[in-house]
């Protein structure tokens, strides 16, 4: 074992023997190292415990359901602003739509009508749908983050409907064997772990029932290993480096999957909610403050369960196809939560990715490079660059961890291009050239952009001091 293995086995025992886990299976998965796995424990019943015993995952579950939405919304068999009552026959509630539900900003009661934490009884799909009009809203749409069970469930449905089957089958079918996340399962497999109760006051540990969420299952049925897990979570971070034929989904989807759209706490305003996805944002290890490194994931917790399943994006040393997941047969110990955010940022600054050594690229094509350099728009200062095959622009004063503007030009008008990604995304970069064809002046989303600064009225400095 490295020394980097050793300090992160020791993290995961710690937090196993102080929180009084029965058993914990831990993984790091990273492009360019071998997998590394632990367990401690034991599973609580005849089965021995090791990196491929299964532990319930809860509402981990709903980040494959929100790919399997975003699937079909790619395939056009929907679209986030639909309502949901366009896909499923229902007596109530059917305005809202896919995108707040998939959000938790639909104002939609947490679970399906009746005390199903009470009698562990969850209903059947026709149940389900024809109860609707039981279930409350509790907000009006949009006013806010209110975390929903049943506007998952609802939206798994709907996509097996759209699928022509369940959605158990279309999950099968369309992620987990694509994937190659086989011991990824709808139903408990034999070897799998017990789950606990751990009491406050002694060490016993009471085992909890099993549960089957029925119509509910959308939002937290799924069984795993920490090794598949580990690697979903790299997905769901870097989707083209585990699934590069985007097989299942592109990467420009995840990249929208992972905009925040609300923040889960009014007043801390840290973690954030995409589309069926968790940000949480990592703060600088020394000064505290913030830094372009993000957390995406989920955590899960059912009757004897917990788990944590992040992937890393972003910051020196974060190697591609980087994700943690910490499974546990304890439904109290919420330190387990924190685990994998704990092993990603210790694996990092213990062992960054390698350097990868700089190479001389291709020059800018001749129709761009005249427009290359510094230019001023607003009253600030920019720099136009041509890196890794694209036109790209920042700040003269940008911080260097801020991604650049790439822009990428219309195919029928090659001096009209579209800012595809970072500051002005979506916004059109419009080149003026003089009689020789020299880029004289530009347009980022109509702000005037000149070689030398200007007022708004054109007021030119050079004009004044003679520079």
């Amino acid at each position: 074992m490295t020394e980097v293995g050793r300090q992160l086995a020791r993290m995961t025992r710690e937090v196993q023997a102080q929180e009084r886990v029965p058993a914990l299976s831990v993984a790091l998965h990273r492009a360019d190292r071998p997998l590394w796995a632990l367990a401690v424990g034991g599973t609580g019943n005849d089965n021995p415990l090791g990196p491929q015993t299964p532990f319930r995952i809860g509402s981990v579950t709903k980040t494959f359901t929100a790919v399997l939405v975003l699937q079909a919304r790619d395939e056009g068999l929907l679209d986030l602003d639909d309502p949901i009552g366009a896909h499923l026959d229902l007596p109530a509630h059917g305005e809202l739509t896919v995108r707040r539900l998939l959000s938790h900003t639909a104002g939609l009661q947490r679970e399906p009508y009746g005390d199903v934490w009470d009698t562990l009884s969850a209903p059947s799909v026709d149940g389900l749908l024809a109860e609707l009009d039981r279930a409350e809203r509790v907000l009006p749409p949009a006013r806010r983050y209110h975390y929903s069970n049943l506007g998952l469930a609802l939206l798994g449905h709907a996509v097996g409907r759209l699928r022509g089957g369940t959605w158990a089958e279309v999950l099968v079918d369309r992620v987990l064997r694509p994937l190659g996340l086989s011991a990824t399962t709808i139903t408990p497999a034999p070897t799998a772990a017990t789950g606990f109760l751990v009491d406050t006051y002694s060490d016993h540990a009471h085992p909890e029932p099993p549960t089957d969420f029925g119509a509910v299952a959308p939002a937290a049925q799924l069984w795993s290993t920490a090794p598949d897990m580990a690697r979903w979570a790299a997905f769901l971070a870097d989707p083209a480096a585990v699934d590069p034929a985007g097989a299942v989904l592109a990467p420009a989807t995840l990249d929208e999957m992972r905009w925040p759209l609300t923040v889960t706490d009014e007043t801390l305003w840290g973690r954030t909610f995409g589309l069926g996805l968790i940000m949480v944002p990592q703060p600088d290890p020394v000064t505290g403050g913030p830094r372009r490194v993000v957390h995406v994931g989920h955590d899960g917790a059912m009757p004897g369960f917990l788990a944590g399943v992040y992937g890393r994006r972003g910051g020196p040393g974060t190697p591609g196809a980087m994700g943690a997941a910490v499974l546990a047969s304890s439904g109290t110990a919420s330190a387990i939560l924190d685990l994998p955010h704990r092993l990603l940022e210790a694996a990092v600054a213990d062992d960054p990715a390698d350097i990868v050594a700089w190479t001389p690229g291709e020059p800018a094509p001749e129709r761009y490079r005249g427009l290359l350099g510094r230019w001023w728009g607003e009253g600030y200062e920019y720099v136009f660059s041509w890196r890794d095959g694209t036109l790209q622009a920042r700040g003269a004063d940008d911080p260097a961890g801020r991604p650049p503007a790439i822009f990428t030009p219309l195919p029928d008008r090659p001096d009209v291009l579209r800012t595809v990604s970072g500051r002005e995304a979506g916004e059109l970069l419009r080149l003026t050239r003089d009689e020789r064809g020299t880029v004289v002046r530009m347009h980022w989303a109509t702000y005037r952009f000149t070689r030398a600064q200007e007022g708004f009225d054109g007021f030119d400095f050079r004009a004044v001091d003679g520079r």
